[in-house]
Formats: C-alpha cells, structure tokens, sequence
C-alpha cells in the first residue's frame, strides 16, 4: 500500500478501545450496553470490545432481520453470541417496516432501507430504556467519511468505539481479536434487502476506497499529488464529494444563534464535568 499504510498496532488499539468503551459507560452510572448484531464485522467488533471491556453478563444483542434478511447473516450473529455467552433476542422488524409502508404504493430500495435502518435504531433504544443500557454504535469510519448510513438509524448511538477505523483497519482488529473468519472474509452488507452488498452499492472496494481516504485525511495530500500516485480523476472527485455532501450526517442538528449561550456553541460542557455518584 506504498507509505499509505493502514495497519495498526493492534494490541493498542485493543488496549484504548477496551478502556474507552468501559469509562465511557460508567461515567455516567451505567453499567451495561445494548447494541444491534448482524452477522457482519463491525458490530462483531464491538461486541467482542464490549464483552472484554464490561464482561459478558452486561452486553446485549438484539438481531433485528427483515423477511428479506439473509438466514446467513443470523447464522453468523449467533456465532458472536455463542463466542462470547452473552445474552441476546431476536426482534424482527418485518412487521414495523411493513406496517409504515402499508398503502403508500411502492417505495424505493432507499425509502425502505433508511426505515429498517430506523426500525432497527427504535428497538434499541426501547431495549435501552427497558433496561438502563446505552447503545454501543457500530459505524466505522469509512462510512462515515462517505455518509453510507441512515441517520437517526445505524449511525445513531450513545458511545461509538470504532468511528474511527477505516473498514480495512476493522478487519485487522477483527483477526487479531479473534472473530470468526467466515465474518470477516464475507462480503460486506448492510442487509437491507436480498442480496445486498456495500461494495455493489458504493462502486468500489473498501480497500480502494480507504486508500483514498487515507491520503486526504491523514496525509493531507492535495488532489495533483494523489492523482500521482495513480488514483483515477473521476473516482477521486466522486469519493471527495461524498464526503463533502454527507458532512450534515456526522454534525449535531445545526442551531440557529439568538441568545448570548448557546447550546453546542458556546454552551459546551465536556462530557467528564458529569459527577458519577
């Protein structure tokens, strides 16, 4: 990958994760967390830093599929929970999704995609309200870099240990930790619906694309001197206005300024001001 390198010292990574996970959810009373496992890498990444950062009596799994979803990717979340001896429930969404569409005609893949993405961040947030359990997120950052997710959906969450992981780097964690390779060498999805791959939706692979990502964030390279090292024009002036236009989904809803104090502006208190009693 050229001085582009994207691997990690893992046992760090580990390390700093583990402990983020675990101060960020006792610092505010909590002792447990709640989040969605779908059969894919990422949410196994976290479940596995959430089980060695908190213990396994104090994570929760929920696996929401739809009457579409893959019998495969249940399969490959059972795996996980098997792994860990965590506790976890199945909760469908099929019946959520089917009733907010019934006699609205048809809707497109995304309309239906950006609502189970919602059905699914609903249950959890009932499970953690059931409970007394923060929502661990599970969004890397390559898909937040890009937008590829639903807001208020699968980028929604409390604590998010791996927003800072391009999706290549997720996967050298996710063998290092041990997580079973059928999750990590399948193809990435979302499972919106049948059939469903990232790559497929996005037109590139996450190791073409996290290359690209690399040199405009942590390198900072201009556009000229990443087209030098062989990135097409079209694919860079794609990836960097996905960024650009998708810059709302990773923001706080923007509030208009009237007052002398206002929230997220110049009435911010940092998180450890919380006093844990």
């Amino acid at each position: 990958m050229h001085r582009y390198e994207l691997h990690l010292n893992y046992d760090l990574v580990e390390s700093i994760l583990v402990s983020f996970i675990r101060n960020e959810i006792r610092k505010f009373g909590f002792s447990s967390v709640v989040l969605g496992l779908s059969g894919g890498i990422d949410s196994a990444v976290v479940c596995e830093l959430a089980a060695r950062a908190l213990g396994a009596d104090h994570v929760l799994a929920l696996m929401m599929p739809y009457k579409s979803s893959s019998a495969e990717s249940l399969a490959h979340a059972g795996l996980m929970v098997d792994r860990l001896g965590i506790r976890s429930e199945l909760m469908p969404v099929t019946g959520i999704v089917d009733a907010f569409f019934e006699g609205q005609g048809e809707a497109s893949r995304l309309r239906r995609g950006n609502v189970m993405a919602r059905a699914r961040m609903l249950c959890l947030y009932d499970v953690s309200a059931r409970d007394g359990r923060l929502v661990l997120g599970t969004s890397n950052k390559t898909e937040l870099l890009l937008g590829y997710g639903t807001m208020f959906g699968d980028m929604a969450s409390a604590v998010n240990p791996i927003g800072d992981l391009y999706k290549t780097q997720l996967r050298g964690l996710a063998r290092h930790l041990g997580i079973p390779s059928v999750l990590i060498d399948k193809s990435p999805s979302a499972d919106l619906w049948e059939g469903q791959s990232d790559e497929d939706d996005l037109g590139f692979s996450y190791d073409e694309v996290d290359r690209l990502l690399y040199m405009m964030l942590e390198e900072r390279m201009e556009r000229d001197a990443i087209l030098a090292e062989g990135v097409e024009p079209a694919f860079y002036d794609r990836v960097r206005g996905m960024v650009v236009k998708s810059q709302y989904k990773r923001m706080m809803p923007v509030i208009a300024k009237i007052s002398s104090r206002t929230p997220g502006i110049d009435f911010r208190y940092a998180r450890d001001w919380q006093e844990v009693k």
